[in-house]
């Protein structure tokens, strides 16, 4: 019956956006009660639940989202993302910046959330396209999927630390065979596809597409633009922020004072402030803008993403009523007496949680903790199974996870577009993660 129910809440949401043209936020919030009632959670509980998951989606998302959206304006408005764009364009060239792209979005997937990569690289994407006029897509879609798979499959992200701690392996090793699996993974699901998707679904691919979070783009003089430096500097400073937090984290004594500091300046909340009030001096005060031009570029900012807030919001509402009303317990029990390759069972069992309740960390967190026990009656490698979870826990991204509804806004994307391109990515990008550790598991 879980299964059944969430196949109708799924139905209904679909009809509501699509048929009826219904808000998406209400849709969410409309479909979360229905189904929340249908899996028994009480009546005078299911407000709470859903209060609960937007709060949780949001409580971790808005502070970022909010300086991300205001720092990529100040970066498009000022010029530096067309700076950034051109010498880009220039040194790589029109049929080598999908690549570059994938490069330079993996990189910076090994230290920011997918969220996070998603805020901080989107106005560079947006502009390159612009200049080169290419679809926006075209970029996007390989950007996504590097930062999807680097945030589902290497360390120091938090679901592979947490599943690495749950099947009791290093870290170490969890990166070394990592890296080796995300690689072809990465390259299968980024323009690999990108370039089967343009084949068969061109037209989803718009030259002028206009981000939802950028608004109208300008051109500029290059001679008006902030230089090359600066621009890099300040889009990247989130990046470098973090990157340091990270890596002073296992060379830095945990007690040391010096360790908490950097720990505070690079979280993602603080390091996108320090960002975001660099940019207002570097792009704006110190090249003689009025700071009341700066702020009405922040406000716009805040205004094209408060829907998408939202939309995200009731995601992770509809996520919580899902997990509140035991869809992952329910799961569970189906595989209880299987009898698979531990591998493939990790897999399989953490895929099925990831399409039923849209939560990767609940999917995975919980897909591992099933797959204990599998780990210790074979010989498996066991970080090899971390990544057959990791690789499970981005299976069939849709309706009822936030990111999707992140990916529709920030890629300017109709429900039915998000479905049938970004739904697919996800899908390939797991099962091509499988066949990677299952290749792994013959050698190591």
């Amino acid at each position: 019956m879980p299964i059944l129910i969430i196949a109708l809440g799924v139905a209904i949401l679909v009809f509501l956006i699509v048929k009826l043209k219904l808000n998406t936020f209400v849709s969410l919030v409309t479909v979360s009660l229905v189904v929340g009632l249908l899996l028994g959670i009480p009546i005078g509980k299911i407000n709470t639940v859903i209060e609960d998951g937007i709060g949780s989606q949001l409580g971790s998302l808005a502070i970022v989202f909010g300086l991300g959206a205001m720092l990529g304006r100040l970066i498009a408005d000022s010029g530096a993302g067309f700076r950034i764009a051109m010498v880009l364009s220039r040194k790589f060239g029109r049929r080598c910046i999908e690549w570059a792209v994938v490069l330079a979005s993996f990189i910076i997937g090994l230290a920011l959330f997918f969220e996070v990569g998603l805020v901080v690289l989107l106005p560079i994407i947006f502009v390159i396209a612009n200049e080169l006029n290419i679809a926006m897509l075209y970029l996007a879609i390989p950007m996504a999927a590097a930062l999807n798979v680097a945030h589902a499959f290497l360390p120091p992200h938090p679901a592979p630390v947490a599943i690495a701690s749950i099947f009791n392996v290093p870290l170490g090793h969890v990166l070394a065979l990592g890296v080796l699996a995300v690689i072809p993974t990465v390259i299968v699901a980024g323009p690999l596809y990108n370039h089967f998707l343009h084949r068969i679904y061109p037209t989803v691919y718009r030259v002028k597409s206009v981000s939802k979070v950028m608004g109208q783009y300008h051109s500029f003089e290059l001679a008006e633009t902030p230089n090359f430096g600066v621009s890099v500097v300040t889009a990247t400073m989130p990046i470098i922020l973090i990157v340091v937090a990270t890596i002073s984290k296992y060379l830095l004594p945990s007690s040391s004072a010096i360790s908490r500091i950097v720990q505070f300046i690079g979280s993602p909340d603080n390091a996108m402030l320090i960002a975001l009030l660099c940019a207002v001096y570097l792009l704006g005060l110190k090249r003689q803008v009025p700071m009341k031009k700066i702020g009405k570029s922040m406000r716009t900012a805040i205004e094209q993403i408060a829907m998408m807030l939202f939309i995200i919001g009731g995601g992770g509402a509809f996520k919580q009523v899902l997990v509140t009303g035991g869809v992952a317990k329910y799961v569970a029990t189906l595989f209880v007496s299987v009898h698979w390759s531990p591998i493939i069972a990790a897999w399989v069992m953490t895929a099925v949680l990831r399409a039923c309740i849209g939560s990767t960390t609940v999917a995975a967190l919980t897909g591992a903790g099933l797959a204990v026990p599998l780990l210790q009656s074979s010989s498996v490698n066991a970080a090899l199974m971390v990544l057959a979870v990791g690789a499970g826990s981005v299976f069939c991204d849709h309706v009822n996870g936030a990111g999707f509804w992140m990916i529709k806004q920030y890629f300017d994307l109709s429900l039915k577009e998000t479905l049938l391109t970004w739904t697919p990515l996800t899908m390939l990008m797991s099962v091509v993660g499988l066949g990677c550790v299952l290749v792994l598991s013959l050698f190591f």
